[in-house]
């Protein structure tokens, strides 16, 4: 099984956004990965609804939206209208994070939760069953281009022996300083669906690039 390839569109040329997009709906990538941050619970801040809603009129794939924000729960539905078909929130950020995986659920979108390098995959045992996605921040949030944490590797192995001890169908989700030398260990591990942002969109050929990525072995 091959793995779901998620481009960053963060990394993207914004002059350009309408053809960046464009270029994404031709290649091999699975979902456009969107992330959105509000300064406070990350030191950026990168786009909201409008933004969202320009990229969803030219894009046909799933939209993979990462909500890099305090307080999601107040904006899950506007998230959903703008065109969000996975949502992730992060554990770190949610006082009630049930509740706010179940308000994700009722819009009709799938849930997932990303959890930072520093958090331990445990503090989803209670609600792992309830997802969909899990994505393992294997940088520290808040910008592109950020040298990859080797520790993910053990929080991919210790993820996966969570899911299956709690029968859980939850993907796991590797964003940050994804690249064709770690992707492949990546996979052996156990994980779904690879982010790659700046890796992508600096290359001298995107759609090759997405390419080698989704041919990863696994």
């Amino acid at each position: 099984m091959r793995p779901l390839i998620a481009p960053s569109v963060l990394a993207s040329d914004f002059a350009n956004l309408q053809s960046e997009v464009e270029m994404l709906e031709k290649s091999q990538a699975d979902w456009l990965h969107i992330d959105i941050m509000d300064g406070r619970f990350v030191p950026n801040i990168s786009f909201g609804f409008p933004v969202m809603e320009a990229i969803k009129r030219y894009a046909t794939k799933p939209m993979d939206v990462h909500l890099m924000i305090v307080e999601p729960e107040l904006y899950i539905e506007r998230f959903r209208t703008a065109g969000a078909d996975i949502i992730s929130v992060h554990v770190e950020a949610c006082n009630h994070l049930h509740r706010t995986i179940q308000q994700i659920k009722a819009t009709g979108a799938k849930a997932g939760v990303a959890v930072n390098p520093h958090t331990p995959v445990l503090l989803l045992e209670d609600v792992i069953a309830d997802l969909d996605m899990v994505c393992l921040m294997s940088v520290n949030p808040g910008f592109g281009g950020q040298k990859f944490i080797e520790n993910t590797y053990r929080k991919i192995e210790s993820l996966k022996n969570l899911i299956i001890s709690r029968n859980s169908q939850a993907l796991i989700e590797v964003d940050g300083g994804v690249n064709e030398q770690n992707a492949p260990l990546l996979l052996d591990k156990g994980a779904d669906v690879l982010v790659a942002g700046s890796f992508v969109f600096s290359s001298a050929d995107p759609i090759q690039t997405i390419a080698d990525l989704k041919n990863s072995s696994k």
